[in-house]
């Protein structure tokens, strides 16, 4: 069994493990147990009631968070001719739109956050699931990761702004990311309540009673902290 050191076990003696925490309580709580000298991502986890094994089931979508995610986003798209100039002029870090680029990605470059591609690449970026699968780089039109070329500009901006996807795992688990330790706790409530109203909207018609089993708050090495289903479920994102 793992030791915790000194830090953690103070961070942990401010967490009741009995109680589920309102989600500003627990936002507010997250950052006062946060332990890290860098800069500690804000992680939230979900088990919910549903059976990943049935395809009515399954959750995947993407939500834009309000405050981002406290980080530099890389974006990378795959497009050629127009659609790479388009993706060019949106900002985008790398564009991949020949063999030699994508040959780099082949060999295991993975020096970016998202890859966005139009449709007529996939053919190629279909290869390169051996690399971008494992690491969730794999563009995916359910994800809004393969877009027309006109649509390039929007979904570049919006992944820089904190763009993000959730999906249910094969433990009916989701696993998302909604911001860093040293958000204000109001951000990071506002961002949790944006998450939770997508969550809420992608709830399958098959899905039965609570939806929502557990919710767990933690930043990076420091405890988890619950968070109460019904309270998060009705939350409303001001504005």
């Amino acid at each position: 069994m793992a030791k915790h050191g000194k830090k953690y076990l103070a961070a942990a003696a401010k967490v009741n493990l009995e109680k589920m925490y309102s989600p500003q309580d627990a936002m507010a709580l997250a950052k006062e147990t946060s332990l890290t000298k860098f800069d500690s991502t804000v992680e939230i986890h979900m088990h919910m009631a549903l059976d990943p094994r049935q395809a009515e089931q399954q959750i995947r979508d993407v939500v834009v968070l309000p405050h981002g995610l406290g980080k530099t986003v890389r974006v990378l798209v795959f497009a050629a001719g127009e659609g790479a100039g388009a993706a060019r002029e949106a900002g985008a870090d790398f564009v991949t739109d020949d063999d030699e680029s994508l040959k780099k990605v082949e060999s295991g470059w993975t020096d970016f956050d998202v890859a966005i591609a139009t449709p007529d690449m996939m053919g190629k970026v279909g290869k390169l699931g051996r690399v971008l699968g494992p690491r969730g780089l794999m563009p995916n039109p359910k994800a809004g990761t393969v877009v027309a070329a006109q649509d390039l500009p929007r979904v570049i901006r919006e992944a820089k702004a904190g763009r993000i996807e959730f999906r249910l795992d094969k433990t009916a688990n989701i696993h998302i990311v909604i911001g860093k330790a040293s958000f204000e706790a109001q951000k990071l409530y506002e961002n949790f309540a944006t998450l939770m109203e997508a969550i809420n909207k992608a709830r399958p018609a098959a899905a039965k009673g609570n939806y929502i089993k557990r919710i767990t708050v933690t930043t990076t090495m420091g405890p988890g902290i619950k968070i109460d289903p019904q309270l998060a479920q009705s939350m409303e994102v001001s504005g």
